[in-house]
């Protein structure tokens, strides 16, 4: 903390900011998190005041939040994994975005997705083994995700059980390339791609006059916040204007996306070619919002599909789809033999920095005695190993965090299912005590201090 308080008035950690547009409709605002929330050093929120049914005062420890993070097509392993295990391994080209949170990240490789055998096209299979542990029914998974479970335990006290969030829009497929989170059998939580009804979502509903830049929501609890500064000392009121301020930043932002974005194409369009970057950093940005205000404590974020069939024009790689390049960068225009693998190298290291910002972004949030970052687990995914053969075994994937529970700053070979790291990173980084999950058999030792 940058300032630890002994003597200050407390302020609840559920405070909202709370008003009405002009046109009726009700603006929630939560707050970020402020130095008198918490105790004198910083450890736990603040004790509060004996009620009728708790006598003595209590410090709540600070939540633990979980994001599980995804990306379709798998990774070419030449560029992703690195060949030194242990803390001195070389950071290859795919996972270069991450050099500032080197220390904060353990690389994951020989993991098994073990339930992705059965019916299914490759993808299809090893998407329902990878988020659920269990076989593809021929529409679905046979039971929830990973994340789901994890919210079931942790989720109960939030706003928002789970959010789930998108990127790419692209409808190829069925609803198991489409999804990633799963509530049971077959039953799909699609996730929000379009950063308007996010936004609405995580603080009220929309009007017509902050998407033409004519008014803010913050206009609605401009009177509640005024009231609220009054009693908050300096670091705090600067962070609450600090707040505001990146609200009405992606309110800005988000008005000043084209049109055709604050809709989703046909299932028959053929060009996918919106600014995926620009959409991730705001999606990862509401994310951020929504875990510093204590909206959620667990969220999915589908970068890309399963079996993705994403264009890369920023990246100048638009003659072909990701899928394609995974299974023909020896046939794909401009992309003959080693540079069809560079291809994909580029297109896996795009992935990472996205990644990278949303790490960024939960580290620049100052929550008691650490970050946000400190309180959050990240586990990032994919289907496959290596694209073209579908394979299964030897996952890549990657763990990180600002937990003290959880080792980091290391690349380790593992013998173990994608399943075992789940439940191990749940109940002894999150603490939220799944206990079991399909396929899972033991705890990975080497990812706990």
């Amino acid at each position: 903390m940058s300032q630890i308080i002994t003597n200050r008035v407390r302020t609840s950690r559920r405070a909202l900011l709370k008003g009405l547009t002009a046109a009726g409709a009700r603006i929630v605002i939560g707050l970020p998190p402020l130095l008198s929330m918490f105790n004198s050093t910083g450890t736990a929120y603040a004790a509060t005041p004996p009620t009728t049914t708790a006598k003595a005062l209590v410090e709540k420890p600070i939540e633990n939040r979980f994001i599980l993070w995804f990306n379709g097509n798998g990774i070419p392993e030449r560029y992703w994994i690195p060949t030194e295990e242990g803390s001195n391994y070389e950071l290859t080209p795919c996972l270069a975005p991450l050099a500032a949170w080197r220390k904060d990240i353990h690389v994951l490789s020989g993991v098994d997705n073990a339930a992705a055998s059965g019916k299914g096209n490759g993808h299809t299979n090893s998407m329902s083994g990878l988020m659920t542990g269990l076989d593809f029914t021929g529409r679905g998974p046979s039971g929830p995700s990973i994340d789901q479970i994890i919210a079931g335990k942790i989720g109960g006290d939030s706003r928002f059980r789970s959010l789930q969030i998108g990127v790419a829009q692209e409808s190829f497929g069925e609803s198991m390339q489409r999804n990633m989170s799963w509530a049971g059998y077959e039953r799909a939580l699609p996730p929000e791609m379009i950063p308007h009804r996010l936004f609405d979502r995580l603080f009220g509903a929309r009007e017509e006059g902050w998407v033409n830049r004519k008014r803010s929501i913050l206009d609605a609890v401009r009177a509640d916040a005024s009231t609220l500064e009054k009693s908050l000392g300096g670091d705090d009121k600067a962070r609450v204007e600090e707040h505001l301020s990146s609200i009405r930043d992606l309110e800005r932002a988000i008005a000043g996306l084209p049109p055709e974005y604050a809709r989703i194409d046909p299932p028959d369009f053929d060009g996918d070619m919106k600014d995926w970057p620009r959409i991730a950093k705001l999606q990862s940005d509401l994310l951020v919002q929504a875990l510093a205000t204590r909206q959620t404590r667990v969220a999915s974020y589908m970068l890309t599909k399963c079996q993705s069939l994403t264009r890369f024009p920023w990246l100048g790689y638009s003659s072909a789809r990701h899928h394609d390049y995974t299974h023909s960068p020896d046939k794909t225009s401009g992309a003959d033999g080693t540079d069809g693998m560079h291809v994909l190298r580029d297109i896996c290291r795009w992935h990472v920095e996205e990644f990278a910002y949303l790490v960024a972004k939960l580290e620049s949030v100052p929550e008691g005695d650490g970050t946000l970052f400190d309180h959050t687990s990240l586990i990032f995914v994919h289907e496959h190993a290596e694209a073209n053969p579908h394979k299964n075994s030897g996952l890549a994937m990657l763990v990180a965090g600002g937990s003290k529970r959880l080792a980091k700053g290391a690349h380790t070979r593992i013998t173990g299912t994608v399943a075992d790291v789940y439940v191990t990173v749940a109940d002894e980084v999150v603490g939220a005590g799944i206990g079991k999950f399909p396929t899972a058999t033991k705890k990975i030792g080497t990812l706990l201090t």
